[in-house]
This record gives C-alpha cells, structure tokens and sequence, in this order.
C-alpha cells in the first residue's frame, strides 16, 4: 500500500490542475470501489470548486465550496491519472513510465475551462479497488473515525521526540509495531519504519520502554529526514504505486535495509548484513549488528 511519501508526491501532482478549480463535469463509472460511493457523489460534485487539496496522513483531501470534503485513498492499486492541455504534472524523478488499462478508470474528473484556456481531466484507475472516495462535511472531518484518533504528522512540528518518548513510555512491543500504529504517528508504514529505525541504530524488536530516551530524538528526526528524501525523488514505485502522471518512483534506490536481505549493511564500519524477519505478518528488513 502507498505510503505517506508516495500519497504526497501524488498530492502534489494533482494540486496544479486540481487546487482552486471548478469540476465541469464528474462521471462515476462504476456504484463502487473498496466501498459503495456516496449517495449522489456524482451530483454533489459537479459544479463544486475544490478549495485546495490536502494531505492527512495517507489520504488525501479535497475541500468543496459546498462544505464537504472529498477524502480518496489510493488503496494498494489506485492512481490517478492527468490530461491537461499543458502536459502532465511531474512531481519529483522517476524511472519509466506506466500506462493504466481504460477497463480500470472509475472515476474520472474533468475541471472547467478558465480563461479560454481548456480544463484537465483527472482519471482515477484502480484495477483492484482496494482504493475508495467519500464525501465528509468539513466541519465533522477531524471526528470522522478515519480521523479522530490519528497521531501527528511525522513532517510537521508536532511530532518530534516527545511525540516517541510518551508513546513508548513502560511499552512491551517494539518501536516498529508503535510506530506503525497510526494513533502513534499518522502516515508511517512499513518500508520507511524500517529504513529510518536503521539510521538511528534502533532494535525494530527491542521493548519501546526500554530504549532510552535520548535515542528517541536521532528516531524522530530520521522518520523526518527518509520520509523528507522519498517526498523529493517521488516515493517508492514497489508493487503498483504511481504517481500522478503515470510515472513510478525510484526511492527504492536509495533503500539502505528495505529489500536488501543478505547485503552488507550500508552503515560505516559496521561487518553485518542485512537480515529478514516476519514481524505482525509483515517483512522487518534490519542489521542485527548496529541496530541494537
């Protein structure tokens, strides 16, 4: 599933065509993806200008002038694709190109013309629609039960070592499983858990409570600087993730532990190699010599 870094780099994407701008016409090829759409979605959507488009975690937002807001999750499979007259938006670097099958478009979104100039169409493709849309009131957004008990941003000023110091507080599960948990820190996910606890040379399976407390701000401030680096290259292209523009990222180039079973580990001075476990069904990629 996209994480925060691939939801960012397509929310930036979009935001050129999308932010500010007037939906002239909305089509709804299918009653659902991952969850039946909303009552009346195509109407209630036709002829709204979207104020801006936001991020929340691994959602993005869409706020309406009628007072709803547009929430879409890219689920393990969904994209969105854009046809503007000035060419597509590209957001960040990426390594080839992908072309999504029209038998997937569910919704596409086509934004009024402005100054004589011709709007964009925004396709959303989602070939297993695992990704879905809903319309929320603005004002109830932050009590939806999506919302209401997410922790803070990990690139906003909110989250920084306090954030860690009381989530890990007197914990029995490793600092892997708190950080995963998006009542701890809203947006992180499994491949950039792992590649920021390498960099701070923390255990993924030693008890929270036990790590020190002045090794959870070298934590904090790796979640910040690998999420940071995924945003400017344009996240990570494994399984289906692509960016706006139909393009995949290349942060996988950068992994130090993510998928790299076997190699040496890339810290300096450090003769271990990279090891795998499963950990709560998942791949934990980790050095069991520096990461203590």
């Amino acid at each position: 599933m996209p994480e925060l870094p691939e939801v960012e780099t397509v929310r930036r994407g979009l935001e050129p065509v999308l932010a500010g701008v007037r939906l002239a016409c909305v089509r709804a090829n299918r009653p659902d993806l991952r969850f039946p759409l909303p009552d009346g979605f195509v109407q209630r959507l036709t002829g709204a200008r979207i104020l801006r488009l936001d991020r929340r975690a691994k959602y993005l937002l869409a706020p309406l002038d009628r007072g709803d807001t547009l929430v879409m999750h890219l689920g393990m499979t969904g994209r969105f694709e854009i046809a503007a007259p000035e060419g597509s938006a590209r957001p960040g670097d990426f390594a080839r190109q992908v072309t999504p099958d029209d038998k997937h478009a569910h919704v596409v979104f086509e934004t009024e013309a402005i100054n004589g100039e011709d709007g964009a169409t925004v396709t959303y493709y989602d070939p297993r629609r695992f990704g879905f849309m809903d319309l929320v009131a603005t004002d109830r957004l932050d009590r939806h039960p999506w919302f209401a008990t997410m922790g803070p941003e990990p690139l906003g000023e909110a989250f920084d070592a306090r954030t860690l110091v009381k989530a890990f507080a007197g914990r029995k599960q490793g600092p892997k499983t708190l950080l995963l948990d998006q009542k701890t820190v809203a947006g992180l996910g499994n491949i950039y858990v792992c590649e920021a606890l390498h960099r701070a040379h923390i255990s993924p399976f030693k008890p929270a409570g036990l790590i020190a407390g002045k090794r959870l701000g070298p934590l904090a401030a790796a979640i910040k600087a690998v999420l940071a680096e995924a945003v400017e290259v344009g996240g990570s292209s494994l399984k289906d993730f692509a960016a706006a523009d139909g393009a995949l990222g290349y942060f996988q180039h950068r992994f130090r532990v993510y998928d790299r079973e076997g190699q040496p580990c890339p810290t300096p001075g450090c003769k271990g190699a990279i090891a795998r476990e499963v950990q709560a069904g998942r791949s934990t990629f980790f050095c069991p010599v520096c990461q203590l």
